[in-house]
């Protein structure tokens, strides 16, 4: 089931922090920063903390000291693969070429059936549709982005990855319908455009950026845009609805992402 929310979870907006300007900053972010950029989104301290704790044990986040000697953290190199598959990703102006199709073909022995599941998981997390049970599918683009994730996690030995055409027999759009859930995935722009829209608008209207505003509203913007393109595996659109929202929601978050990213980056500090 898909479910894209709107409720920003503290250790989200961390990740999306860094992703959009904490790994530029030279060296650590202090510990004390992130509480102030953290704020300026409506989380308190503690959740700070408390959510740096658990990237960090995840192996996402190393402690660290600036050159002032402040406590901080860093990003690991492993944090710094996963925002650069990411970009590929989150910030694609053009709507997708049908390159073909990226195939994983797997088995896990009955033994490490945990393993499966984890498996399962990890593809559909990265956009992959289920073709059969065994065989799940992607666009091809998204190869080297899995080759990374699976051989990270140590699921490799148990995958094959093949990259191909659909010759069918049923029509590809057909097929594509029935590999992904297109309708939970429209849904998902819907709610992102009848949240992000308005904000876009009012941005429009204006003629000054404050960077603190610009900052905030970024910030929540591609916190929840960041999410979709994983949801969305960015299918062709020839093979998709002609009502499709996707594009709205992109043009969306583009325009966004023009107006305040670079304004709010003052206020980060980049």
């Amino acid at each position: 089931m898909i479910n894209v929310s709107e409720q920003h979870t503290p250790r989200s907006l961390i990740v999306t922090l860094y992703g959009a300007y904490g790994r530029f900053v030279p060296g650590p972010v202090p510990v004390a920063e992130l509480i102030r950029l953290l704020a300026a989104v409506g989380v308190d301290a503690p959740s700070v903390r408390s959510s740096v704790s658990r990237l960090k044990r995840r192996g996402l986040m190393l402690p660290a000291r600036t050159t002032q000697g402040t406590a901080g953290y860093e990003l690991s190199a492993e944090a710094r693969q996963l925002l650069e598959d990411g970009d590929r990703r989150i910030y694609a102006a053009a709507a997708p070429a049908d390159e073909g199709w990226v195939l994983a073909v797997f088995s896990v022995p009955e033994s490490q059936r945990q393993k499966r599941h984890v498996l399962r998981s990890r593809l559909a997390a990265l956009g992959f549709g289920t073709a059969t049970p065994g065989v799940w599918i992607a666009p091809a683009r998204l190869y080297e982005e899995t080759r990374h994730t699976l051989q990270r996690l140590g699921l490799a030995p148990y995958v094959d990855l093949f990259r191909g055409e659909h010759l069918g027999f049923t029509p590809t759009a057909e097929a594509v319908a029935r590999w992904w859930d297109l309708a939970a995935i429209a849904k998902a722009h819907e709610a992102f455009l009848q949240v992000r829209a308005p904000v876009l608008e009012r941005w429009q209207r204006r003629t000054d950026t404050p960077p603190e505003e610009a900052y905030r509203d970024y910030l929540l913007a591609l916190d929840s845009w960041r999410h979709l393109p994983y949801v969305d595996p960015g299918l062709p659109a020839s093979l998709l609805p002609a009502d499709w929202p996707g594009a709205r929601s992109a043009a969306v978050f583009q325009a966004l992402h023009e107006r305040l990213r670079d304004a709010g980056a003052g206020f980060a500090g980049v």
